[in-house]
């Protein structure tokens, strides 16, 4: 049992926040797969004070994903204060803040993982959003910025004195991006510095690989973000691994496209057949991973404007 604050969760494993990926069509694929706690796409502390139209999209949800946690980013105390005031109406069982993001559009504002160079700054938004929020607020962020400025231990300790309810450590620096190796290290230092739980992020791509980050470092869960990239069944195998249950066998290729079509019909529904054509490419590409004529395929979906020809594209994948 997975506690943060006063909120409980069954599974100890996590689906990651990723840009352009985990939003509702996605996560109602993963919910199917286990019971842990998902993470949605960042939304702008900024954006949602605008009352922008494309935010307010990305904050819709549904009862059957619960448990959910919305992350938040940015960097002025009062907009994230305000941010969270307006998620006590949501449903959501959390309220994340992302310090971890190295994309340079981000880390230019001063958010993100730029945050980890101002843990002043830092440790004030934090204490803001704890301050205004009936729900556990968690933090996430990464190693450091680059190896000579390696803080995660300090900054996790200072995250915890400001209230923060769980921290999520990836094991990489802002430099690295998603290159390289995870340091599981630093996670175990993270987790052996402060006492409320830590949840590991970084090369979880297998399940095996969940299994040796909680041996490794000790960590009371593990985020599984990348490796569910096409590839959804690795939460319920990982939760069934962690829990001591029999594991699930990977779904046979047919049942893999009938996912992906399910997957592209929920991105219809959500976001219309223009965007979700255009979405679905990407997605594609994952779940038709080592099928055989994948890179035939991948051509043909990246050209197609049809939804229909998309669908009878994937489904013409030959199977075992």
């Amino acid at each position: 049992m997975l506690k943060i604050g006063t909120f409980e969760i069954e599974s100890p494993v996590i689906l990651g926040p990723m840009a352009g990926i985990t939003d509702l069509a996605f996560r109602k694929i993963c919910r199917e797969q286990f019971k842990g706690l998902m993470v949605s796409e960042m939304i702008s502390a900024k954006a949602m004070g605008f009352k922008d139209k494309k935010t307010a999209q990305m904050l819709v949800t549904v009862p059957e994903e619960m448990p959910l946690s919305i992350q938040l980013f940015g960097s002025e105390p009062e907009a994230l204060g305000e941010a969270v005031i307006a998620l006590q109406e949501h449903p959501c069982s959390v309220i994340d803040f992302n310090m971890g993001c190295p994309a340079p559009k981000i880390v230019g504002n001063r958010e993100g993982s730029a945050l980890m160079r101002d843990p002043e700054l830092a440790e004030a938004i934090v204490r803001t959003m704890v301050r205004n929020s009936s729900k556990p607020v968690t933090v996430k962020f990464r190693k450091g910025w680059n190896t000579s400025e390696i803080n995660a231990v300090e900054f996790a300790k200072r995250m915890e004195a400001a209230g923060a309810a769980a921290i999520t450590v990836h094991g990489r620096t802002r430099d690295q991006f998603y290159s390289g190796t995870a340091d599981w290290e630093i996670i175990r230092e993270v987790k052996e510095a402060v006492k409320v739980p830590v949840i590991g992020n970084g090369d979880i791509f297998v399940y095996q690989d969940a299994l040796r980050m909680v041996e490794q470092t000790g960590v009371d869960a593990v985020m599984a973000a990348r490796g569910v990239q096409g590839n959804p069944w690795l939460l319920g195998q990982a939760e069934a691994a962690l829990l001591g249950r029999p594991v699930p066998e990977l779904p046979s290729e047919k049942a893999r496209i009938e996912i992906a079509v399910r997957h592209f019909l929920g991105l219809i529904e959500e976001k219309g057949e223009h965007v979700a054509v255009l979405e679905m490419r990407k997605h594609a590409a994952w779940y038709l991973k080592g099928i055989h004529g994948a890179a035939k395929l991948r051509t043909l979906i990246n050209v197609e404007k049809d939804p229909d020809r998309v669908i009878q594209i994937l489904r013409s994948a030959p199977s075992e």
